[in-house]
């Protein structure tokens, strides 16, 4: 998958439409439903009332998560009782959010801020905020491998200050000894061989543990 731009990563989250959206409150994490409604070259936008508690938990500590899921959220079973999750992705993103006055909305003058401003008319208790900068990532599955050879491909995004960490397990070299174990029990498709030695692709690494458990010379790197 390409570099993602803001736009990118709107348009993922559009298409889902509601989704869940965390804070952080003095003793617990809290979450509600709401979508993201616009976006620039500055951010992603999205919209509460300064009557709410999430408006000053935002405020208070600057920071949101926000994710959401584009499949049919009904797990099907087996008659070995295994689950069936349909094809599809879940995306997340966090990062800093900043209250942007709604006069700062107008002079852009973007029609895609249009439902901002009408909202904001209706309802004069409602803000605008940006997070401006953010990481996440977009989680692509396919775990029957209905429609592709592999069951997983993921990518790592950011914007504005904020990098992200590259995703899965990560195979030293140096310690390897080629004995395929990580390999044969892979069941993402993950593991790969250059010049005699393997490496994990990110790209498909699930960081289901299984080669970290299985490899006899401890040549997996758990993260962090």
């Amino acid at each position: 998958m390409k570099n993602l731009t803001i736009k990118d990563i709107y348009e993922h989250f559009d298409r889902i439409g509601s989704l869940t959206f965390a804070t952080i409150d003095e003793d617990f994490p809290e979450t509600r439903i709401a979508h993201f409604r616009a976006y620039d070259d500055e951010g992603l936008y999205f919209m509460t009332m300064y009557t709410k508690s999430f408006y000053k938990q935002l405020k208070k500590t600057g920071k949101v998560s926000a994710c959401g899921l584009y499949a049919p959220t009904q797990i099907e079973h087996t008659e070995d009782n295994e689950l069936i999750f349909q094809p599809g992705y879940s995306i997340r993103i966090s990062g800093n959010v900043k209250e942007v006055p709604i006069e700062e909305i107008k002079k852009k003058n973007n029609e895609i801020f249009d439902y901002c401003i009408k909202d904001q008319n209706k309802y004069k208790a409602m803000v605008v905020f940006c997070l401006y900068n953010a990481k996440g990532e977009i989680f692509d599955y396919d775990f029957e491998k209905i429609n592709r050879p592999h069951k997983l491909e993921r990518v790592r995004f950011s914007y504005g200050d904020i990098k992200h960490t590259p995703a899965g397990l990560k195979i030293n070299s140096i310690r390897c000894i080629s004995c395929e174990k990580c390999e044969k029990v892979c069941s993402f498709s993950a593991i790969k061989k250059s010049k005699n030695k393997y490496y994990i692709d990110s790209k498909f690494c699930d960081e289901c543990g299984d080669c970290y458990i299985n490899c006899p010379v401890q040549a997996i790197n758990l993260k962090d």
